[in-house]
């Protein structure tokens, strides 16, 4: 549930099937657990940026791994940010 007390939608499966990353064109997948567990880790740990140079302050409850794993695109509410600049190098 967020602050309004809604429930939040995950991202469909049949979504995260058809994305590609928008820079290298690459297929995208959700992050496992551990994955996303991780990247929360380095979120809370106060030093990890998006490519637009944002510090992140809040984990993520979803996000879309590049093929190559280098690169997570968010999931907010169940809407992928597909934004290069929203993307984060993992």
């Amino acid at each position: 549930m967020n602050a309004e007390g809604a429930a939040i939608n995950p991202l469909s499966p049949e979504l995260a099937a058809i994305l590609i990353c928008p820079e290298s064109k690459q297929s995208l997948r959700l992050m496992s657990g551990a994955e996303l567990e991780a990247l929360n880790a380095k979120i809370r740990g106060g030093g990890l940026r998006n490519r637009g140079g944002v510090l992140l302050q809040e984990p993520l409850r979803e996000a879309l791994l590049r093929d190559d794993g280098r690169v997570a695109y968010p999931v907010d509410g169940g809407i992928p940010v597909m934004l290069i600049e929203e993307s984060i190098a993992v």
